[in-house]
Formats: C-alpha cells, sequence, structure tokens
C-alpha cells in the first residue's frame, strides 16, 4: 500500500464500517416491531424491556473470569485493551500499534456496549467512528446484546508519509468473527455469518502526544 491509495469512508463499507449498516438494519426491524431485516427473523417482536440479567460489565473486577457472550446473556469481565507503550509514539511502528490498538476497543466495545474509550480515540472528526459508536450503544440499549464479533488485526501498515494536512495513513487487514444479535428476551434478531477479512485505512493524526482517527474508510485502489 502506498500513499496514493484513495478511501472512502460513506461508500461500500467493510470491516469496521459495516457494523454501522449490520446495526442499523437489526434496530430496525426490532424496534418496528417486524422484520429485522435480512439474515433475522420474521416473528413478531415484543416490547423490549431492559433487564438486569442482559446487562454487560464494562469493567473487570481483579480475578475475575472472562465469559463471552453466548444465548444465555451478554459478556462478562472482558478484559480492557491497554495501549501499548509504542503506541503512544510518533513513530511508524507507533502508527502501526495504534491502529491495531484502535480495533481492538473497538472490538470491546462490540462486547460491552461500552464505547466511552473508542469515542475518546475516534472523536468527533471521524463521522464513521461516530455512527459505529451510536449504533453499538443502541443496540445494547434495552438489554440487548451482541455475541461474537470479535475484531482482530493480523496486518497493519504504513509508508508514514505526512499528508499536507498533517496526517498519516495505514492500511489494516481486519478479520471479524461471526456476530448474533439478541435481543432482550433472548431471541435471535439477526445472524451475520463468517465474511471474509476486509481492507480499512484509518487516517491518523497524532497531537499532544497521542494519536487519533480522523477518517475511517476502506480501501479501494
Amino acid at each position: 500500500m502506498t500513499s496514493q491509495n484513495s478511501f472512502t469512508s460513506r461508500a461500500v463499507p467493510s470491516g469496521a464500517a459495516a457494523l454501522v449498516v449490520g446495526l442499523t438494519l437489526a434496530l430496525s426491524g426490532c424496534n418496528s416491531g417486524g422484520s429485522p431485516g435480512p439474515g433475522g427473523t420474521s416473528s413478531q417482536v415484543a416490547e423490549e424491556k431492559p433487564t438486569a440479567s442482559a446487562t454487560a460489565t464494562p469493567t473487570p473486577t481483579p480475578n475475575a473470569v472472562y465469559k463471552p457472550a453466548d444465548a444465555s446473556g451478554p459478556a462478562q469481565n472482558v478484559p480492557v485493551p491497554v495501549l501499548p507503550e509504542v503506541a503512544k509514539t510518533e513513530t511508524k511502528e507507533g502508527a502501526e500499534a495504534f491502529t491495531k490498538h484502535w480495533f481492538a476497543v473497538l472490538s470491546y466495545a462490540y462486547e460491552t456496549g461500552d464505547a466511552a474509550s473508542f469515542e475518546s480515540i475516534a472523536p468527533s472528526p471521524c463521522e464513521a467512528c461516530q455512527k459505529v459508536s451510536k449504533v453499538i450503544k443502541d443496540w445494547h440499549s434495552e438489554g440487548r446484546w451482541l455475541v461474537g464479533g470479535k475484531l482482530s488485526t493480523p496486518v497493519a501498515n504504513t509508508t508514514f508519509t505526512k499528508g499536507k494536512n498533517g496526517t498519516y495513513q495505514v492500511a489494516a487487514q481486519v478479520h471479524q468473527d461471526p456476530l448474533i444479535y439478541m435481543r432482550a428476551d433472548g431471541t435471535v434478531a439477526r445472524t451475520d455469518p463468517q465474511a471474509p477479512d476486509q481492507g480499512n485505512l484509518l487516517v491518523l493524526s497524532y497531537a499532544d502526544g497521542k494519536w487519533s482517527v480522523v477518517e475511517l474508510g476502506n480501501i479501494v485502489g
């Protein structure tokens, strides 16, 4: 990938950006009381009420055992991603390490519904990031949760060429596990099967000793 590669943040979504479409379809079906969209069921959906049993535990307690989400309830004691020291530096290695950390934080938000850490490293200039954050929080409200969907980043690479606006581009190969959208009553609203790994492009800015995402898109050439 060279600095000439182009990207789009609002064209055909891929990787993390595809979450906006997937969750929006599922939310539309559940909130309307009809079909949750492609891949979901067509049965009528009763009004969903918050339930204590379907509340994720965003911050693990000392010595607590991590329990992934399943059909019986949301994830518990999810390990909080820790920013590597190298990811704090304005270097090629730092930009690549931050990119992998960014997807780890997004994956954490998937599991817990807690998007605070994600929003702190994906500020308002990144419109696609804000849409992702909103649909994550919306789905995890009223007792709903997600099963699977864990993100990993096998490859993150940058030429570390600073653009005229002071930003850097980092290409990332993103893998996502199959994803199931669960309603508060324990029924399945939608199922997304395993998809091929996707190529995403993050535009990063470095200021005040830390990285943040300015824009997120999919690689188109």
